[in-house]
Parts: structure tokens; sequence; C-alpha cells
């Protein structure tokens, strides 16, 4: 289990974590700040100059799940784990991930009033990011520490108040998704406390996050695309990988691929299609490391009316949002690979026929 520790920059992630790994049973401290210290050694200047945040490398968001479950494969027990997620969808990529490794999370969340995290923002000195006092505060503070979750080592007094209004920017769906205990007056072991004990009695509720299982082997995926009147695509917001993604899935063993798209888009968008959709492409993923790759068919399944539309519900912890979107608007949703295989599928549509792709590249006769 993993116990997700998060909050502002200030709010005492750091200094509560180490108390609480003393009153868990078998808990082991895991800062993924490590893993950001280990990048900036490791990749190259130009990239690292690329980005604000180490958070936004999608080497960093991967390795802390890999060295998560490392970590428990090693040591086992509890991961506590002080680490400011304030993006969404770094949070459901992470988790997911986790999930998707049958590693539970419990998340909470330290929110002090925005007088004290300011109060406590002011202290911090120079550029090394390091507090008046080289300890951890007693008011539970990370006085000494780069436990900001920030990505970075100059935590400034600039810089950390401007980091406040992110952190008041992500509150709304902060404290819907994790346990909020208010820490301001509370030490650090005091707040530790607080946590055990709402994980004791189960007040810390497992994160809603729903993710299949990592594949061991190629796999067979199916997709559907769903049309309005206007000839745009339906597109979703999957809360468990990041980009947006068609309805549809895995192929079950011993399931017909286009039985399993119309499975798919009733499981997710509670659209029943009245036939099996007709294909439009063929595209064989390779094999990228951690992935194995394997078949990804893209079905046609129509148009919806307005009123069909308007029946569409989402299961709340898979997906965030569905949208109809022009083909220019998905290039700006989809990943790469996904764009070319919509791009091909669109072509495929408007020509009557079906495409053989190879990496989203069509092969064959066209």
């Amino acid at each position: 289990m993993i116990v997700w520790i998060n909050g502002a920059f200030g709010a005492g992630k750091t200094s509560t974590a180490r108390e609480l790994t003393g009153l868990l049973p078998d808990a082991t401290l895991y800062d993924p700040e490590t893993v950001g210290d280990a990048l900036r050694l490791l990749l190259p200047r130009e990239r690292l100059d690329g980005v604000a945040d180490y958070q936004d490398l999608p080497s960093w968001r991967r390795l802390v799940v890999d060295t998560a479950a490392a970590l428990l494969a090693e040591v086992g027990g509890v991961l506590v784990v002080p680490m400011t997620l304030l993006r969404q969808e770094y949070r459901d990529e992470i988790f997911g991930a986790l999930a998707a490794r049958r590693i539970p999370v419990r998340h909470v969340l330290l929110a002090p009033e925005e007088t004290i995290l300011r109060a406590r923002a002011a202290t911090v000195g120079g550029d090394d990011g390091e507090g008046a006092d080289a300890s951890d505060g007693a008011d539970g503070s990370d006085a000494g520490t780069k436990g900001d979750g920030s990505g970075r080592a100059d935590g400034g007094r600039s810089w950390s108040q401007a980091y406040i209004a992110s952190y008041r920017e992500a509150l709304g769906w902060l404290t819907s998704d994790a346990h909020v205990i208010d820490n301001g007056a509370l030490t650090a072991r005091e707040t530790a406390r607080c946590i055990a004990e709402a994980l004791r009695s189960d007040k810390v509720a497992l994160c809603d996050i729903v993710q299949t299982p990592e594949p061991t082997a190629e796999t067979v995926a199916a997709g559907v695309l769903l049309f309005d009147d206007h000839d745009r695509v339906l597109l979703v917001d999957p809360t468990y990988k990041p980009g947006w993604e068609f309805p549809g899935g895995v192929v079950e063993a011993g399931e017909a691929p286009a039985r399993a798209g119309v499975r798919e888009v009733a499981e997710e968008l509670g659209v029943v299609l009245d036939q099996p959709p007709g294909l439009l492409v063929i595209d064989w993923e390779p094999p990228c490391s951690p992935a194995y790759g394997g078949l990804r068919l893209i079905f046609d399944g129509g148009r919806l009316s307005p009123e069909a539309a308007a029946r569409v519900r989402l299961p709340g912890p898979e997906l965030r949002a569905w949208r109809f979107v022009t083909e220019a608007e998905a290039a700006g949703l989809l990943p790469r690979h996904r764009y070319e295989r919509l791009r091909w599928a669109l072509r495929a549509r408007e020509r009557a026929t079906v495409l053989n792709l190879e990496a989203g590249v069509p092969v064959g006769a066209a």
C-alpha cells in the first residue's frame, strides 16, 4: 500500500511523512524528489532546459511508479510518499499506473489555511531553498527540506508565493479526491497521528482509479468511432493515462473484436449500438518498452443523434470527460500515434474501404 501525502509548499509533507513511518508497521519513506535528482544527473541539459518542472518529464512519472513498485517488492509493507501533485492528469497517470500493478493508494491532503502557507513560504531563504532553521519546524512545516513537490531546488520567496496560487486552483479536485487534514495548528507528529488514526478507521478511502492490469504480451484492442451530425468524432479523456482516446479497450479472450467494441461503448458511454460496427483500420503497434504493442482495430460506430448524445453517461473512476471534436482539434488532444490511427480511419471511412497500417503507416493496397 502507498500513503500519498499531498499538499502545497510548506504544508508539512516531508516532516509528517517521517513521523508517520514511525507510527505505521513496516513503513518506508519514499520521496519521489530523489527520482528528479537522478534525472537531473542523467538527462541531457537541453532536455532539462525544456521543462520548468521535472513532473513534466514522462520519464519522471514513469520512474516514480517503477521505483515504488520495486521498493514494495523489496521491502513490502507501506510506502509513505510526501509529494505534491497539483495537476490532475499527472495524479491520474501515476495513481492509475499504480492501480494497474495492483498497488492500492490512499491519498491524504495536508491543507492548513493559506495565511499559514504564505507565512511559512516567507521564511524560505535564498536560491538553495533552505529555511532559516535546518531542522523541521515544530509547526509541521518543511523547513530545511526540498519537500515542496515542485521539482525545483530554488524555492525562493517569489516562487513559493506564486506556487500557492497553483495550489489554490487545484483545491477543487484535491479536496474531492483526498482525505483532508487541516494541520495548521498541529505539529508534524500530531499530524502523523491524525493520518495513522484515519487509516486505522478506514476514513482514508482507496483511490477510485480504474485500470486494467498491465499486459504481459501483445494485445488486441478495439476502438469505436462515433460521430455527430457535423461529422465530428467522439473522444474520451481517460483518468488512467495521458491524452485523449477513442471509446474502446482490450479484446477479451474468446471475444470477437467488433463485439468487444460494442461492449466497451456500452460500458464507457452507456450507448448501446444496435449492430456490430464496420471495420475501418487494422494497425499493428510495435512493442516499445514497457508496452508490448499488438493489433489495434478501429471500427465505425456510426452517427449519434442529439438525443442519443444527451444520454451519454461516463463511468466515474475510468473516464473524466467526453466531447465531439474535428479532425484538427483531435490533433491537439490525441497522442501522435493515436492521431495517425484516427487520421487514416477517417480516410478509410471517406473511401468506404479498410486500411492496413503498421505503426500508423498504410501498407499494401490502399
